[in-house]
């Protein structure tokens, strides 16, 4: 199937896979950029879990900018790890 994408960077796409993935407007989708350049996507279906982390826990201490930067950096390493597979 094929889709064009336009002047903002739109794609839109094909209803038969709208359909079969049961995506509707405001559907969240994963973009994955492989290393041989294709890209894969998925549907993010919503469930409570994503929801974990948005709030703040009352009894958490604040992080440091350096244990943020440790953070960030170690997801940086697995976004990428993923990619080069």
């Amino acid at each position: 199937m094929l889709a064009t994408l336009t002047s903002k960077g739109q794609v839109t796409l094909p209803k038969e896979i709208r359909d079969r993935l049961g995506l509707d407007a405001g559907s969240t989708l994963d973009f994955e950029l492989m290393a041989d350049d294709t890209i894969t996507v998925r549907a993010i279906k919503p469930n409570a879990l994503r929801l974990r982390g948005l709030l703040k826990s009352p009894h958490a201490a604040p992080l440091s900018v350096e244990d943020m930067d440790a953070g960030i950096a170690a997801q940086l390493r697995g976004k990428h790890a993923k990619a080069k597979r």
